[in-house]
């Protein structure tokens, strides 16, 4: 099953690098959430992704948006990664059940167990505004979702 615009997200509860964790559901009323699926932390598209939001796109964590980059890997594994990059947003861990909400936003790459470029703009009453989604080898361009987070904002 694939969420599409106009959909209500799916919530979930996941362990995050913060040594907590995160419900997608706390955030309503609040805040603009921006889901970033991505394949592994540590790997070469993925870190060359979010480096790029860290050194150029870093403003679009504010009081009306929150970032949250979600994978299969385990919370350990994704705090190193968040400590040996320093980077500024939220990661959590669909590492079990493996996938669970990847598979449930439709962008779980079954052969190979981790997730493909799915991105997800959900605004403060929970619903899906922008959506994309790309191969695991293929870097997102970071404009369509600036573009789409600037005009949810006016």
């Amino acid at each position: 099953m694939t969420i599409e615009v106009g959909q209500e997200a799916p919530d979930f509860d996941l362990r995050d690098s913060e040594g907590g964790k995160t419900k997608l559901s706390s955030y309503r009323g609040r805040k603009n959430v921006l889901l970033v699926f991505f394949p592994l932390a540590f790997s070469r598209v993925c870190s060359t992704e979010f480096c790029t939001f860290r050194d150029v796109n870093a403003d679009i964590v504010n009081d009306e948006t929150e970032v949250i980059g979600i994978s299969v890997d385990s919370s350990w594994a994704l705090r190193a990664w968040k400590e040996a990059e320093g980077f500024p947003n939220i990661f959590v861990a669909d590492f079990w059940p493996h996938g669970g909400v990847t598979r449930g936003y439709g962008v779980l790459n079954e052969e190979r167990g981790t997730g493909l470029r799915g991105t997800f703009l959900i605004d403060k009453g929970g619903i899906v505004r922008w959506k994309e989604v790309v191969p695991a080898s293929e870097a997102r361009d970071q404009t369509g979702w600036r573009e789409a987070i600037a005009q949810l904002s006016s």
